[in-house]
């Protein structure tokens, strides 16, 4: 079973608007709402690929008990720690004549330390059956930085992998409980390691940064491409996965996707090769939908088939 993790749950509103403009009133041609938070872009990943998954987290008032509906009526099992304060509302206008999507995001719920604890408890009782955990997405509001990494190095002492998808401080702290697997995007990466990436050099001394500091697997993913660095066998191994250009309706999520595609290859037993290839057509494939965390197993298959992989070498000082 893999445990995936959202503080911050939201409800997400994906809207279609053609030709929007700011400053401007629109109708939306569609609307589409679902529970949302990078966890649950995961978790929604890894049930489509018929993956074992229970999504956790923090979630609370009106807006807490949709996003439980919403993952109920997907059949998607949770299990989130009720706190106090209203979760978040989250909003996404995409306009396919422009190809442009804008993204609005709420803070998020004030969160007390007696429901982290509660969440932590939660965690510790989960992981006992758990493969992965994986921690994803931003921190509410009173949530300290070192969350994410205190929770790893807990679950560490327990022989549980940990995976880890954020950003900041978060992140860089988090990066040095020396998670089993750091799964940021370009910029995340970017802003980390302290500088702008431009070529596959520049990624492949990423790669090797972000070990040095902490992690023992590193996938830095864009949109429908990837680059990583796994240790197997004694072994240190750096690829980039990549795909021709797919024309993208909504790249919402695609990261989050991509992430789950590759535990859920990985779960079941799969090479590393074919999880990146894996997990690179399941990104190409939501790519083509609206709602993040949305995409057909068939299609992805099918694009994983055109998937291309790369030996990269390593970054001589």
């Amino acid at each position: 079973m893999i445990v995936t993790v959202t503080l911050n749950a939201a409800v997400d509103r994906t809207l279609t608007v053609p030709n929007f403009q700011l400053g401007h009133r629109h109708r939306a041609s569609s609307s589409l709402t679902s529970a949302g938070g990078k966890g649950v872009n995961v978790a929604r990943a890894l049930k489509r690929l018929e993956t074992p998954v229970v999504a956790t987290g923090l979630a609370g008032g009106r807006a807490g008990d949709r996003i439980r509906d919403e993952l109920a009526a997907e059949a998607i099992l949770n299990d989130f720690v009720r706190i106090a304060d209203e979760s978040r509302t989250s909003t996404a206008v995409v306009d396919p004549t422009g190809a442009t999507l804008s993204e609005i995001y709420e803070w998020g719920p004030a969160v007390r330390a007696g429901e982290l604890v509660t969440l932590l408890d939660k965690l510790h009782y989960l992981s006992r059956v758990a493969t992965f955990v994986v921690f994803s997405g931003s921190l509410p509001r009173d949530v300290e930085d070192d969350f994410y990494a205190e929770a790893i190095r807990d679950l560490n002492r327990r022989g549980v992998q940990c995976v880890l998808d954020c950003e900041g401080e978060p992140l860089r702290v988090g990066v040095e409980a020396e998670p089993w697997l750091v799964s940021p995007n370009q910029r995340e990466a970017e802003s980390l390691v302290g500088q702008e990436f431009s070529d596959e050099e520049d990624f492949s001394m990423a790669l090797d940064a972000i070990v040095d500091i902490g992690a023992r697997n590193v996938l830095i993913t864009q949109e429908t491409s990837c680059f990583a660095l796994f240790r197997e066998e004694r072994q240190v191994r750096r690829l980039r996965a990549s795909i021709g250009r797919v024309e993208p309706v909504a790249s919402v999520g695609a990261g989050d996707v991509l992430l789950g595609a590759f535990l859920a290859a990985r779960y079941n037993g799969r090479p590393l090769d074919d999880a990146l290839r894996a997990a690179v057509g399941a990104a190409a494939a939501s790519v083509l939908e609206l709602g993040p965390g949305r995409f057909d197993p068939r299609e992805a298959g099918r694009l994983a088939a055109g998937v291309e992989l790369e030996e990269l070498q390593p970054v001589r000082a």
